[in-house]
């Protein structure tokens, strides 16, 4: 069935359902993983006069550790639960553009990641990924709330 699964996470307590989920699919089918976080452009989240107080290499050093953080995690439960795991951290991406390149590039089967189940103005500012995702990709995708 699937062989090849991407498990999409921020390192949120709901994407770490995610991860669960998807290990415990993969461990399953006897399935690899690749787990992935994605970044933002530094522009999208430092614009205008935040750009000079944030400057771009405290903005890229910061994401890189925490990137790390999130991927090191999963990598050590896929360790434990004897799934094999690659990591990825997708850099300078909106989190639904990375996903679904990522999954291209590695060519998976499987899409996994968390929902926010953000609504009203949080979702009008905000944007659905997971929805983005869902009508975007060319492989089924698995949604977590």
């Amino acid at each position: 069935m699937f062989k090849h699964i991407l498990i999409a996470t921020d390192g949120s307590e709901l994407a770490h359902k995610a991860v669960a989920q998807g290990l415990e699919i993969a461990k399953a089918l006897g399935a690899k993983v690749t787990a992935i976080t994605v970044t933002e452009p530094w522009a999208a989240v430092a614009p205008g006069e935040v750009a000079m107080a944030f400057p771009i290499t405290e903005y890229e050093e910061s994401v890189a550790v925490n990137a790390n953080k999130i991927l090191a995690a999963v990598a050590d439960e896929a360790k434990a639960a004897g799934v094999p795991c690659a990591t990825q951290h997708v850099r300078d991406q909106f989190p639904a553009e990375g996903i679904i390149e990522a999954a291209e590039k590695h060519a998976c089967d499987l899409i996994v990641m968390a929902s926010h189940g953000r609504r009203g103005l949080m979702r009008i500012l905000l944007g659905s990924q997971a929805t983005k995702v869902l009508t975007s990709s060319s492989v089924p995708v698995l949604v977590c709330r």
